[in-house]
């Protein structure tokens, strides 16, 4: 792929465009071992040669991420406040990071941190149906008729009823981490008594939608954890906050498959 050098170099994480060019400017770029000072100049990503004050550039045109978020971190490319999900991207090459969706600070999970467009609007168009799995830990007196309700939808206050969603109950905490093998799970359990413990898989992403369902049967989510999105499964090897990239074979079932 052929783009301006100052592209090339912006998109990889040397500064805004103005800075890229002034940094071209000062001579600390060669192009295949010659020094550039046209920011303009087309280069071929794939065959050039870019050295920033002696160090090789590699270029990606797109990254992607599995996040293990963790509670209290907001779900957003940039705060002037708040530390954000993306900041916890060390390794990132691309400026122009984007979460793929969004999940309350106080909920934990699988996050999916990209710059690529159209695979976002893929997972998130409700036309899509993309299934989103939850675990919640949940107070208050489920009535018999919740899974019901569930199936065909609720009221949380919008104009139309939430889609169809699934909602099984887990009898006990070994039938949970029978499943869901996460140390990070297993700890948070011990932290509740007396709940009980829901997973929800849903097709869209209203505000605040799983603890608003819950809420309009009478219950309080005190607790909820996404693992997986799509054919995307979070890695329970992965603590809250640390990523690792996508592999081949994940980012293909999540392009091809859904």
């Amino acid at each position: 792929m052929k783009i301006r050098l100052d592209k090339y170099l912006a998109d990889s994480g040397f500064g805004t465009r103005s800075e890229v060019k002034l940094l071209v400017k000062s001579g600390s770029i060669s192009l295949n071992g010659n020094v550039v000072k046209d920011s303009g100049i087309k280069i071929d990503t794939e065959n050039d040669e870019i050295l920033v004050r002696g160090k090789r550039v590699g270029y990606s045109e797109y990254e992607y991420y599995m996040l293990h978020k963790p509670a209290g971190i907001i779900t957003a490319s940039r705060d002037k406040n708040e530390k954000t999900v993306i900041d916890l991207i060390k390794s990132k090459k691309r400026r122009d990071l984007f979460p793929v969706g969004r999940l309350d600070r106080d909920t934990e999970g699988l996050l999916l941190i990209t710059n690529d467009g159209d695979l976002s609007h893929h997972l998130l168009s409700p036309s899509k149906h993309v299934s989103k799995t939850y675990l919640a830990f949940v107070t208050g007196e489920p009535s018999e008729d919740i899974y019901t309700h569930f199936k065909e939808g609720i009221d949380i206050g919008d104009d139309t009823l939430t889609k169809p969603a699934e909602l099984r109950r887990f009898a006990s905490v070994s039938d949970v981490l029978n499943i869901y093998n996460d140390k990070v799970l297993e700890d948070r359990l011990s932290e509740y008594n007396d709940v009980y413990i829901f997973e929800i898989t849903i097709t869209e992403g209203r505000y605040h939608e799983i603890k608003r369902m819950f809420e309009a049967e009478g219950c309080e989510v005190v607790y909820l954890k996404r693992y997986s999105m799509g054919s995307l499964i979070l890695d329970f090897n992965l603590a809250p906050g640390e990523y690792r990239l996508l592999t081949d074979t994940e980012l293909s079932s999540l392009k091809n498959k859904e």
